[in-house]
């Protein structure tokens, strides 16, 4: 039976996710900067139109903004994840086997409903999860998982496709002539470099890819190159995951949002961060046996002097607890710390992980999280305290974190915090004036 795979989009979703609460800023050229407001990390249609690319630092865009009232957001990731969460939760209702790909991706596996229209059932999509969440997206088909990618494109590219293309729709010659118009480098999985070697062997569209020996292509370049080849031809070599598996380390990194200089402000990053990384590490049901942080000063600051240190130590026993991971963090910062340096960025790192369902208990020393009930419930409370009001609510050391942090990232244009805290909730009463002023002049 030929499968039936569906790639669902968001169209440019961390803009989207801005309009959601702001209609007035659709047809808005508008930008999302990266931590720190650094650079540009989502654009709208209409600023992609005015030629700006991807990371472009925002310094750089003052010109056009005052010429084209671009409006710049910063990131916020807690609107972005939530969201996701629920265009996620929208699109699992529509097949019995999903993979959430990335934030704004997931695969829906229609191949066990034969007789299902999958072009109607695309558009139903598009209707309910605009209806419900908020955000546009496109719906791309085909028979493969590489197919279904191509296919969104398209479907977001072409104004005639009305947002859903169904690959299985057409003829073999009108798919090659489709895959002749795209550059090689919107195949998933086909980088820059890629796409610039095989340029240099005469390969620039998807359907030069398409038509090239794959065993060719996996000696060249690789076994997954070569099964991309063999996607295009309509053979399914990659499965989907239902359940993406456990990460097999975890990191929290952040720039500063001003320099730091001293051990006890790194101190109180590294805190927050761990506080992240161990939310993670229980959320995937795993402990830790080892942990690592890193520093680094401004690596492009050519008048600082230079430091990049990194240390990693290993646990009495492996466990999930925030304040084990936290205690080996700040002993792992005692020991590479230097005075006198001007610092720009710190992280931390989770090593060693395994499924926590079959920890080993120790006969002599500390036990793990999993005997020691009060423990687990502390985390399990701190989780879900966090989840409920917002990241850092509670953790170790919260009375300092509570204190203006110098180290933290700047969010100088960051939307409020519209779905995951009641105080930022949208007001929607002047709306309400302003509609029923409106009604009564016509």
């Amino acid at each position: 039976m030929e499968r039936r795979i569906a790639l669902v989009d968001v169209n440019n979703f961390y803009v989207s996710c801005e309009r959601v609460f702001r209609p007035d800023l659709e047809g808005r050229p508008i930008v999302v900067l990266s931590n720190n407001d650094g650079c540009v990390v989502a654009r709208s249609a209409e600023v992609k139109a005015l030629g700006v690319p991807m990371g472009l630092p925002w310094f750089q865009m003052k010109d056009l903004v005052r010429e084209h009232q671009i409006l710049a957001f910063s990131s916020n990731y807690t609107l972005y994840g939530d969201l996701s969460s629920r265009v996620m939760a929208v699109l699992g209702q529509f097949a019995p086997d999903q993979e959430i790909y990335s934030i704004d991706e997931s695969f829906l596996d229609f191949t066990p409903q034969p007789q299902l229209d999958l072009t109607a059932t695309g558009q139903a999509i598009r209707h309910r999860v605009k209806q419900w969440v908020g955000v546009p997206v496109s719906v791309g088909i085909g028979s493969t998982t590489t197919l279904p990618k191509l296919a969104n494109h398209i479907a977001k590219k072409q104004p005639g496709w009305n947002g859903v293309c169904d690959l299985g729709t057409l003829t073999r010659k009108n798919i090659d002539d489709l895959l002749a118009r795209i550059e090689v480098r919107e195949v998933w999985g086909v980088g820059r470099k890629t796409a610039m070697k095989l340029a240099a062997q005469g390969i620039v569209t998807v359907a030069d890819l398409k038509t090239a020996d794959p065993r060719r292509i996996g000696e060249r370049y690789s076994v997954v190159m070569e099964r991309t080849v063999r996607e295009l031809r309509g053979e399914s070599c990659i499965d989907l995951e239902e359940d993406a598996p456990p990460r097999q380390q975890i990191i929290a990194s952040r720039s500063f949002g001003a320099p730091v200089w001293t051990e006890a402000e790194l101190a109180e990053s590294l805190r927050a961060y761990k506080g992240r990384a161990a939310e993670k590490l229980r959320h995937q049901h795993s402990v830790a046996g080892r942990v690592g942080i890193w520093l680094e000063t401004n690596r492009h600051g050519l008048q600082d002097a230079q430091y990049h240190p990194s240390a990693t130590l290993p646990l009495p026993a492996p466990s999930d607890d925030t304040a084990k991971l936290t205690q080996a963090a700040i002993a792992a910062l005692r020991q590479i710390y230097k005075d006198g340096f001007r610092y720009t960025k710190a992280g931390v790192m989770l090593l060693e992980l395994g499924d926590r369902g079959v920890e080993q208990g120790q006969l002599f020393g500390e036990h793990l999280n999993a005997g020691d009930p009060a423990r687990t419930a502390l985390m399990d409370t701190l989780d879900r305290v966090n989840a409920k009001w917002g990241k850092g609510t509670l953790g170790i050391s919260s009375a300092e974190l509570q204190q203006p942090r110098r180290w933290a990232m700047k969010h100088g244009t960051m939307t409020p915090a519209y779905t995951t805290r009641w105080s930022e909730l949208a007001i929607v009463s002047e709306g309400v004036k302003a509609y029923k002023k409106a009604s009564a002049m016509t």
